[in-house]
């Protein structure tokens, strides 16, 4: 610490430590997502390191489910499906669109999905109503982006609410994270260190095999040698 008199004279206190990920504990109660604790914890070996395989204290996701194994982390890549219709996969996605300032696109699909499993008619229409003014009002800050006809469906629905009254809403939100968010989680350093992928990973052996230079082909028999000239 510097005194009032030392500041004067150009002092400066020396910087405070920076603070360790809170992934390095083994609890849920930091507000950092599970992900990120795996992105940090694969990168702590460094460059040119064996990124580190989770072990049994890794962080467990909210709902006390283990951490998705590698082979499932690597599927999200291929399918924006497999994605979805994982907890860990939505999890990840939606911090992801939490950087875009898109969260409120998961959002509202994860909205229409708890309104479908809705079967009492008070709860579906106490529901829709908060999903129309969170979601579709004009005046909402999370407000989706959906098409005039689209818009049109759902304030017709929304006369008499059912689990489905969003449904083509849903849909069209599905889509634009897929054609629009989807390509760019695949190619963010989050989903690529969780997933292992590096430019300096080997090849595979189907590509290894693929890109060898083919063996020569056989020559033909070799042809009799001519008679020598008379």
């Amino acid at each position: 610490m510097c005194s009032l008199s030392a500041l004067a004279r150009g002092c400066r206190p020396a910087p405070a430590p920076a603070a360790k990920p809170c992934c390095l504990c083994w609890c849920c109660c930091c507000s950092c997502s599970w992900a990120k604790c795996l992105a940090a914890r694969g990168s702590e070996g460094g460059p040119g390191k064996k990124p580190r395989e989770p072990g049994p204290h890794d962080p467990l996701l909210p709902d006390g489910d283990a951490p998705p194994s590698l082979e499932e982390i690597q599927s999200w890549g291929q399918s924006f499906d497999r994605l979805m219709r994982s907890a860990a996969g939505r999890k990840v996605f939606r911090d992801f669109l939490r950087g875009e300032y898109s969260e409120e696109n998961i959002m509202f699909w994860l909205a229409c999905e708890e309104l479908k499993r809705e079967t009492d008619p008070d709860a579906v229409e106490e529901k829709a109503r908060f999903i129309y003014e969170d979601y579709i009002s004009i005046l909402s800050p999370k407000e989706v982006s959906l098409d005039s006809r689209v818009r049109e469906v759902v304030n017709r629905n929304m006369v008499e609410p059912t689990p489905h009254t969003f449904d083509e809403a849903q849909l069209q939100i599905y889509t634009l994270m897929h054609r629009d968010s989807y390509p760019r989680f695949v190619n963010s350093p989050l989903y690529k260190t969780l997933a292992r992928l590096s430019s300096a990973e080997p090849a595979s052996p189907a590509a290894a095999a693929s890109s060898a230079p083919s063996a020569p082909a056989a020559s033909s028999a070799p042809s009799a040698p001519s008679a020598p000239p008379q």
